[in-house]
């Protein structure tokens, strides 16, 4: 009988857990680096249920969980180790990319470092990005990966910057983004399986990794990873990567024509679909319950058209995104083996047959295993993730600090300090905080709210000095952020109230309250006048000492009067929010906070006749 798990020993840092989550299955695979490349120790499989994934979006969660749990629970057991973190990639489905390019002029020549060229690389991510959003309308996307290009220095080209002397330094990259959504969905089947991630890219940056060494770049190269939803598509040419893009025909298409044709279940047909290759006839059952046995060639022109289609949208796609035909095309994916799709791909590209080829033979390059034969191209993606990850070959997010730890955030626009909490689990209670509960009570049958304390008001530095939410963040910054602290509840005894209102006591329902009673609301309260009631001739309802007056303020360009806080606490800009009109749970874009047209914090407290803006910043 196998140990319990939870007596497994942890994960250790180096040992690296690649999922490739596809539309058909999930396949684990356990790596550890040795020297440059990926020793792959174990690899798990394991098939959906049902389809629970569509063109390689995840579209029934806990489906999809449930496979990676089982492939993750398999791993576990044969290494003895609970996995706690996994690097992931998303598919390609709805993805965009954009060249970007940047260049920094130093005002001398000087030793190019590390963060020179993350601050040069970045640069031009964001230009990448600037350009999307101007095509898109302000598209909410994430930033999951960027490969560099190009790098110059004084006008020369070289292969990295690092360690040489110049002053001109210019950087080009394609960056890839995905819809928040896409990666939600990701994030939430990794939550229900128990595992955090330890990194995400891009599904062709991963494959790309895996099947095209660097020193093979220089050549104009296509690689199509053709999966079930979607089939990925890479480019590369004068030594990197020059773009991205993907078909929504894949693999599944191929399935569908067989279900249709023979009157077949997915997975019979999925399993037909790999006999075809056999020179032997292929036997099936379909949904009637006839048991048949056909020839491959004759499925093979009963499915023609799906597979001519197949091979028409990749020839167009990576005709339109080279410009024509590459010098050689990889076919990688479980898609790539059907039988005859190579050559229809090359009569549509229009290369020799020769130079279209399955991938798998380059992957010694960067990875090795004892006992596993590699050269699959089924195992195209996965071993890119660990390939990817392990030899550091992605930038795929901005290093953003939050309370200490690495902030969980991909770039949406000009990202500000509130958008990087809310995606870190923090909500607008932690930002506007909520003051104690209050009490009720009736004093010789007149109304007295009796107030708790009001919230402590959060706390929020950008590298040490206070900052508004609104302030955008850059990568490198370290935030700090103490929520705002919710206020104590009212906790009064009979005695306190007494003593504020000049009463020697309280009857409620007949019965003298002792004074150490704790009030509660809906208590009827009857006061038993003290020495200075009877010296103010019958006139028993002395009032609690009343709060400061009213607090007239303008916000965004309206009046507004601000009842008195009966513990005669200042109004802050927080208090605001709720009259804004903004729902500060569903930010979208910056917020721009000023009271009388100086940038400020939720913290400031407000005087009489202030003018408060709480608006978007794209607002006037």
């Amino acid at each position: 009988m196998p140990p319990i798990l939870e007596q497994y020993p942890q994960q250790e840092p180096e040992l690296l857990y690649a999922l490739d989550i596809g539309t058909r299955s999930v396949v684990g695979v356990l790596a550890r680096r040795e020297g440059e490349r990926m020793q792959i120790l174990a690899v798990e499989e394991r098939q959906h249920a049902k389809r629970a994934m569509k063109d390689g979006q995840i579209e029934e969660i806990g489906q999809v969980a449930a496979a990676v749990r089982e492939v993750t629970d398999r791993l576990e057991r044969r290494i003895q180790r609970r996995l706690e973190r996994a690097c992931v990639a998303a598919a390609g489905r709805a993805l965009r990319t954009r060249q970007g390019n940047s260049l920094v002029e130093l005002p001398a020549p000087e030793a190019i470092g590390t963060e020179r060229i993350r601050q040069l690389e970045l640069a031009a991510v964001g230009d990448a990005e600037q350009g999307l959003q101007e095509e898109g309308g302000g598209l909410r996307l994430f930033l999951v990966g960027y490969t560099v290009t190009r790098y110059q220095l004084d006008q020369y080209p070289l292969p990295s910057l690092q360690g040489h002397t110049g002053r001109v330094l210019e950087a080009a990259v394609v960056a890839t983004f995905l819809p928040s959504e896409v990666i939600d969905s990701l994030y939430a089947v990794m939550r229900q399986a128990g595992l955090s991630v330890a990194s995400l890219t891009l599904e062709p940056i991963a494959a790309l990794n895996a099947a095209i060494p660097a020193q093979l770049r220089l050549l104009n190269l296509a690689l199509v990873d053709i999966g079930a939803g979607t089939s990925d598509i890479a480019l590369c040419r004068d030594g990197g990567v020059v773009g991205y893009t993907m078909a929504t025909v894949a693999g599944d298409e191929i399935t569908e024509a067989l279900m249709r044709a023979y009157l077949l279940d997915y997975q019979t047909a999925e399993r037909m679909k790999a006999e075809l290759a056999q020179d032997q006839p292929v036997r099936f059952t379909d949904i009637l319950g006839l048991e048949q046995a056909l020839p491959p060639e004759e499925i093979l022109a009963e499915i023609d058209g799906a597979v001519q289609t197949l091979a028409e949208e990749i020839a167009r796609q990576v005709l339109e995104l080279n410009g024509g035909p590459p010098s050689a095309l990889f076919l990688a994916g479980g898609g790539s083996r059907l039988f005859g799709l190579s050559q229809r791909v090359a009569l549509a590209v229009g290369m020799d047959p020769k130079r279209v080829t399955v991938a798998g033979r380059y992957f010694q390059d960067s990875a090795y295993a004892e006992d596993l034969d590699l050269n699959d191209p089924a195992y195209t993606t996965p071993l890119g993730i660990a390939i990817s990850s392990g030899l550091g070959l992605i930038s795929d997010s901005y290093r953003i600090e939050l309370n200490g730890k690495p902030a969980r955030l991909f770039r949406s626009g000009a990202l500000t300090a509130l958008e990087v909490l809310m995606m870190n689990g923090f909500s607008s209670g932690d930002l506007l905080g909520r003051g104690g509960r209050s009490l009720l009570v009736q004093v010789d049958g007149r109304r007295c709210p009796l107030y708790g304390k009001p919230a402590m008001p959060a706390r929020l530095r950008i590298n040490g000095r206070e900052a508004p939410p609104s302030a955008p963040v850059r990568s490198g910054d370290r935030i700090e952020f103490e929520p705002a602290r919710p206020g104590a509840d009212c906790a009064v005894t009979a005695g306190e109230l007494a003593g504020k209102l000049g009463a020697a006591g309280f009857l409620c329902r007949g019965r003298r309250l002792a004074p150490e009673t704790p009030l509660e609301t809906g208590m009827e309260l009857v006061t038993i006048p003290g020495e200075q009631r009877r010296a103010a001739a019958g006139q028993p309802e002395e009032k609690v000492t009343p709060p400061p007056a009213a607090l007239t303020v303008e916000l965004n360009g309206k009046r507004v009067s601000l009842p008195p806080k009966a513990d005669g606490a200042p109004y802050y800009v927080m208090d605001l929010l709720e009259r804004s009109g903004i729902d500060f749970q569903h930010v979208q874009r910056p917020v721009r906070l000023r009271v009388n047209q100086q940038a400020c914090t939720f913290q400031q407290a407000l005087r009489e006749h202030d003018a408060v803006e709480i608006c978007y910043e794209d607002e006037t």
